[in-house]
Formats: C-alpha cells, sequence, structure tokens
C-alpha cells in the first residue's frame, strides 16, 4: 500500500512538472504511432469493416477486475526503436565498435479502460513496453540506465552473455537519483531476448508496473534465410493483469501464490487488432506475464445460424516455430498450438494467404498450470486479414534448415538435482533461498564444461509451476518425465534459457558453462515465487590450466567500479561520456568481439586437462 500510494503521488506530481505522461500508441488516439521505421508503427493492410464494437463480443465468467468490453477496437502498438547517442570506433583492426544508448526509468501513466481514470506506472523511458533495442550481433553497446523512479532498478538482459557486473545480480541496484551503465557484448547468433528489472525482492511488482521491454539481435546468417522482415516481422509481448475499479494498476499476489491477471495485453493494450495482408508474418512471442502462462492457437471467426458472431474456438491455422529463447531452431516445427511460459519467447511464421477478408483470433487454450481462468483469458487479440497483398517481399518457402545444432549428449546421470517447492511462507530451491546469503551459491561448474541439470518440482510440497530461468547459458532439454511427460518439439530443436516445469515433472538440461566465469543467478521466472526467495546463485569457476589472460576478472557481480553511480550532470556530457566509453574497451570484458577465440582456448584447455 506504501508504494502503491508514493508511486500516485510521484507521478502527480511529475504531471505538474510537465513531464511527457502518454506513451507512443496508448488506446486513447490512433495518432501517437512512431512514423520513423517498421518496428515504429502498426503493421499495415486493407482494413476489415467489422470491428468488435460491430461483432458484438462479450466476455461471460469471473472477473477480478472491472469488466472490459473494448475487445479488438483499438490496434496493436509497436514502440520505437532505440537508437544510439554515440558511438566508438577502436583503433584497433577487428575489435568491436560500441554504441552508447541512453534510457531513463521514470514516471508515466496508461490508460486502459477509455471509461476510467489512469493508472499509475513506472517505465523505461515512459514506454511500456519499453523502447526496443534492435542490436547487430557484433557491436558491443554500453547502456546508460538512469533511475528517475521512486524505487531501486537492477536491468537484466535476458537471453544474453553478460559478464557478472553487467548482468542485473538482484542486490546491484541502483537507488533513485543513481545511474549505472551496462556494457552488454551483442555477439551471440540472432536472437529474441528481452530486458526487465531484477531488483531482488521486487522484480515483480517492477515488471507488472512497466519495467520490461525487447531486446533484438539480428546478424547475417538469420538475413540470408529470407524470413519475413521490416513491417512483416511483428513483436508480440504479452502480459496478464488486474485493476482496480478506478482504472489503477492491482498488484495482490495471492499470498505469495502468484498474480494471473484477467486483462490480457499485448504489447501493453488489452485485446488489440492487428491488420494484416494474406501473406507470411514473423511473430517474435514474449511471455512477458508475471504468472500466467498460455496455451495459444488462431481460430477463425464466423458467424452463426441466428447472425451472432463467434469468436473462433478451433485450430484452424497451422504455423512454423522457427526460433526459441537462444534463436532459430534447426528446422521448423509445425503446430497448431504453442505453449509459453513466463519469460520465453518463441518465434513463428504464420502465413495467412488462406484467409484473406476474414478475421483470426489468437486463443489461449486456458488450463495452463495453477492459474485460474476468468472471463475473457480464453482471448488474446484479433487477427484482421485484407483481401490482397502489396508486398511480397521475403513471403517465399521457409528453409528447411534453419541453423545446425549439434545434438545434446547421450542420457546421463545429472551433476546436480535442484528440487522447487514452497516450505512455511518462502519459495526455495533445495531449500535454500536467495536471502540466505552465506548457502545460496548451490553450484560450482568448471568453466568450458557441459553440466546436466536435473530439476523436479517439489515431490509434494508446496505445488505451484516453475518457469525455470538459468542466467549466462543457453541449454538443450533432454528430457521430461512426470506430468505432461515429454520434450514439446519446439522445445527440443533449438536452444533455451527457460523451461516450464509443471506439476509432478522432472526435467533435464544440458548446457556448457561458458564463455565466463562468475558468479550468477537461477531462479523460477514466476515472478512473485522469485521475489519470495525462490533464487539463488551458482559460480563458474577457472579451469586449472586456463591459459587466457583476462586483463580484468568479472567475477564479482558487485564489483566496486561497474556499481551505480549518484546521478552528476557532469558525467552527462559528451566528453564524459566518450571517456567512459574508452574506458569500458581498455577493460576488455568481451576479449574486443573476438569470444570465438574465447571458446577456442577453452577447448584447447579442456583438451590438456
Amino acid at each position: 500500500m506504501v508504494r502503491r500510494v508514493l508511486l500516485q503521488l510521484i507521478c502527480i506530481s511529475a504531471l505538474f512538472e510537465g513531464i511527457s505522461s502518454t506513451p507512443h500508441g496508448w488506446p486513447n488516439g490512433r495518432d501517437h504511432f512512431p512514423k520513423k521505421g517498421p518496428w515504429e508503427r502498426q503493421a499495415s493492410g486493407k482494413k476489415k469493416k467489422a470491428t468488435s464494437r460491430k461483432s458484438n463480443v462479450r466476455a461471460t465468467g469471473t472477473w477480478i477486475s472491472p469488466e472490459y468490453e473494448y475487445f479488438f477496437e483499438y490496434p496493436l502498438p509497436i514502440g520505437p526503436v532505440l537508437e544510439p547517442k554515440l558511438f566508438y570506433q577502436p583503433e584497433a583492426s577487428g575489435d568491436a565498435p560500441i554504441d552508447y544508448y541512453e534510457v531513463e526509468v521514470k514516471p508515466t501513466e496508461r490508460q486502459i479502460y477509455p471509461h476510467l481514470g489512469k493508472t499509475q506506472m513506472v517505465a523505461y523511458n515512459g514506454h511500456s513496453p519499453g523502447p526496443i533495442f534492435k542490436m547487430e550481433r557484433g557491436r558491443e553497446a554500453v547502456v546508460r540506465f538512469t533511475n528517475n523512479g521512486p524505487y531501486d532498478m537492477s536491468v537484466h538482459v535476458h537471453g544474453q552473455y553478460n559478464r557478472a557486473p553487467f548482468d542485473g545480480w538482484a542486490a546491484d541496484y541502483a537507488n533513485p537519483g543513481q545511474y549505472k551503465d551496462y556494457y552488454y557484448p551483442n555477439s551471440q547468433n540472432a536472437r529474441t531476448a528481452w530486458f526487465h528489472d531484477h531488483t531482488e525482492f521486487t522484480t515483480g511488482e517492477n515488471a507488472y508496473r512497466g519495467q520490461e521491454g525487447l531486446y533484438i539481435i539480428t546478424d547475417e546468417e538469420e538475413r540470408s534465410l529470407n524470413l519475413p522482415k521490416d513491417r512483416h516481422d511483428i513483436p508480440l509481448a504479452i502480459a496478464a493483469k488486474f485493476y482496480n475499479e478506478d482504472g489503477s494498476l492491482n498488484f495482490d499476489t495471492n499470498n505469495s501464490a502468484g498474480l494471473w491477471g484477467d486483462v490480457i495485453q499485448v504489447n501493453g493494450q488489452p485485446w488489440p487488432y492487428l491488420e494484416v495482408e494474406p501473406r507470411k508474418y514473423r511473430l517474435r512471442m514474449l511471455n512477458g506475464a508475471v504468472s500466467r502462462a498460455f496455451n495459444l492457437y488462431f481460430g477463425e471467426d464466423s458467424v452463426n445460424e441466428d447472425g451472432d458472431y463467434v469468436v473462433g474456438n478451433t485450430e484452424d491455422l497451422e504455423f512454423d516455430v522457427i526460433g526459441a529463447d537462444a534463436g532459430l531452431l534447426s528446422h521448423p516445427v509445425k503446430t497448431k498450438n504453442l505453449e509459453i511460459t513466463m519469460g520465453e519467447r518463441y518465434e513463428l511464421i504464420a502465413d495467412f494467404e488462406g484467409f484473406a477478408g476474414k478475421n483470426l483470433t489468437l486463443k489461449n487454450k486456458g488450463g495452463m498450470g495453477e492459474g485460474p481462468d476468468y472471463a475473457a483469458t480464453d482471448m488474446v487479440m484479433r487477427i484482421v486479414v485484407g483481401e490482397g497483398v502489396t508486398d511480397d517481399t521475403n513471403n517465399g518457402p521457409i528453409p528447411s534448415t534453419l541453423r545446425t545444432i549439434k545434438p545434446g549428449p547421450e542420457q546421463d546421470e545429472p551433476n546436480k538435482s535442484f528440487g522447487f517447492e514452497r516450505i512455511d511462507d518462502h519459495w526455495v530451491i533445495n531449500g535454500v533461498g536467495f536471502t540466505d546469503i552465506e548457502h545460496r551459491i548451490l553450484r560450482r561448474p568448471e568453466r568450458g564444461r557441459d553440466e546436466i541439470w536435473e530439476f523436479h518440482n517439489g515431490e509434494g510440497r508446496g505445488g505451484g509451476t516453475h518457469p525455470v530461468h538459468i542466467h549466462l547459458v543457453d541449454f538443450q532439454i533432454l528430457s521430461r518425465t512426470g506430468g505432461r511427460n515429454q520434450v514439446r518439439p519446439y522445445e527440443g530443436a533449438g536452444f533455451k534459457d527457460v523451461v516450464w516445469l509443471n506439476s509432478g515433472e522432472k526435467i533435464r538440461v544440458v548446457a556448457r558453462y561458458a564463455p565466463w566465469n562468475g558468479v550468477y543467478m537461477f531462479h523460477c521466472h514466476n515472478l512473485i515465487h522469485e521475489d519470495n526467495d525462490m533464487m539463488v546463485g551458482f559460480n563458474v569457476t577457472n579451469l586449472e590450466n586456463w591459459g587466457y589472460d583476462d586483463t580484468t576478472q568479472f567475477i564479482d557481480p558487485m564489483q566496486e567500479e561497474y556499481r551505480p553511480k549518484d546521478i552528476n550532470e557532469d558525467d552527462y556530457t559528451e566528453e564524459a561520456i566518450m571517456d567512459k566509453i574508452k574506458w569500458f574497451y581498455g577493460t576488455n570484458p568481451y576479449n574486443h568481439g573476438r569470444v570465438d577465440e574465447v571458446y577456442a582456448n577453452l577447448d584447447e584447455s579442456l583438451e590438456g586437462s
């Protein structure tokens, strides 16, 4: 309650000081969409005549929030792509250039219910979801996050192997009035990553109130596949929230069990529509919800014998899953439905060619995990398919091979087993939580080696379901026993960084603990569980005969020289910023972009051990 009142007072104060509080694409108008580029506008096509008001969509059932009546009335907003303010080109040939960005965490507000009041939020540059990073592989980045919000701030780029001081360690937070410079490698294969708050014990509420956004890495290998691009490449960040009677956000953790939400939002807008042409689209899906998992499918809408509009309830569109958390799969996987839990990303190719002039609804089957279903949680968004194609670019067949992925090792005994359960009022891993500072490092993998970890769900104590996220690494799912008792084909065809551990399940994953040493986190990505202690650490240690010369050891996530600093206007001059970037370059955390050399040296060291 104190947090909520304080946030409201600060946001009101911000309005009187003239701070802009209406981000692009909110439902109070259609003239706020940025015009700059294809990632910054709604995808277009010939407009479908019928909207939800004409089709009389009405949800029946239980609401916790005020009943929402504006289904498919407002277009899908797509946020702005963030541009670098400066860049540094090293003199040494072949060293990665460094781009510099600035992001401000600040109060803002949002109109969710057109007939109710606005809700206060705290978001990146005032956008929720935040601005989109679209990074080129091989170009490093320094991002300055300035905390002009009311609460502590730590930022995690989820899906990238950052050195420990730049990975968003939960205790390494910037207080209000401070900033932190994060140095990112951007040297992994193309992927849909994301960034969000990671402050200890308040990650869930901070992300829920606005601090999350997409972080896209692209490369030439991906572009050579001629996949749909530009306005045919659409990010879909799905969330679920509760609201109070006055239209403000309701943050209620249900006694730390979860916050499942009854208002489904995509890119911040409840139940939007997207106009498309009858051709292929690439859909980048992120489950950014705090606690709700989804089982998604596309159903064709229809009109019944009485002339009533019926939202599609059958799996009418088969689509291709082409990517997961860690980038492209080895091959496309055809399916009619997709399970996606909190923190997961999947990339789809959906072909709307056979639906010209029709409407599809992206539906949710429900019954996922322990989250209850509400009146309208079976609907996500509407797809309005136009009559014709005006741009046939990158609309050809999907390649049968997307990239080479070596199969995981033959099934073996795990190096370590971890139990996820609730004991008394705390969610813990092997009986330990993040508050147990002396014991929270549960594993010390040797740098460069593969390890098989086994996760099991509670074995009768506490229940719940847990999307397990391991920082630093990409992993392969080897097996799932109990519960669903199988690895879904789209889970097994690529690398992941989140795996859903459902009730009664045991899952084994394998990862190479590389390329860096240092202390990192792993945790449940039901953020309510994470904040109530279901997070621990692991320490990747150096090989004894490691021969590579790390000029600086970035082992400690709390290393003092990389900690947050008080805001000082002198630090924001171009001269000061360029000096800071050059200093970062000199510390050389990522071997100046030559991470392949690090892996080669690890391989050589392992062969000699």
